[in-house]
């Protein structure tokens, strides 16, 4: 009987130390906007311009810049960004983990007030007052059976399986995109 209860205690034991581990290794990644921007490489990094400046990014062609244009002027014509030829900037370890990260959302496909695909943005108002924030800070989300959002400048968590393939979309570029399982209302 000594024996028995012996090994029913051992029993126990193992399962408490290895369970707790099991449901650790499933947990998501709980990330910050931060981390979804790599290290700047500062051998190849752009010389930083001031926006009210007026100049153009240097052309990759070797032709030469073109002149400043006047005060004011800047914001009427477009201009393609520097670096806008290369893929965005992501983090690839990122790639195919669990990862939950607290956002705003930016619908693009919605059935009335469900919401299946969207732009989760790190601040209120992004990619619809200002422009976009950088691709490696835009996270296009799907969701299979779709959301229900009660305000657009309400804050969410999202949890999902999180992918380094850019998205394009009408709003902005994304870096990321995540196929999500769960979204839900973030309490501040």
């Amino acid at each position: 009987m000594v024996k028995a209860l012996g090994v029913t205690l051992t029993l126990a034991l193992i399962m408490q130390m290895t369970v707790p581990g099991a449901r650790a290794a499933d947990a998501p990644i709980e990330l910050k906007w931060a981390q979804l921007m790599p290290p700047i490489d500062t051998a190849n990094a752009l010389k930083p311009k001031t926006f009210f400046s007026g100049s153009q990014p240097t052309p990759d062609d070797g032709a030469p810049t073109p002149p400043a244009l006047p005060e004011g002027g800047f914001m009427s014509v477009k201009r393609r960004q520097p670096g806008s030829n290369q893929p965005p900037r992501v983090v690839a370890e990122y790639n195919g983990k669990k990862v939950k990260i607290g956002g705003y959302v930016v619908p693009l496909d919605f059935e009335a007030t469900t919401i299946k695909e969207f732009l989760l943005v790190p601040f209120v108002g992004a990619c619809i007052h200002v422009p976009p924030p950088p691709a490696n800070q835009i996270v296009y989300v799907k969701s299979e059976k779709g959301v229900e959002i009660a305000g657009q400048f309400d804050p969410v968590w999202v949890t999902g399986t999180l992918k380094t393939e850019p998205a394009f979309t009408g709003l902005a570029d994304t870096g990321y995109t995540l196929d999500a399982d769960a979204v839900e209302h973030r309490k501040e």
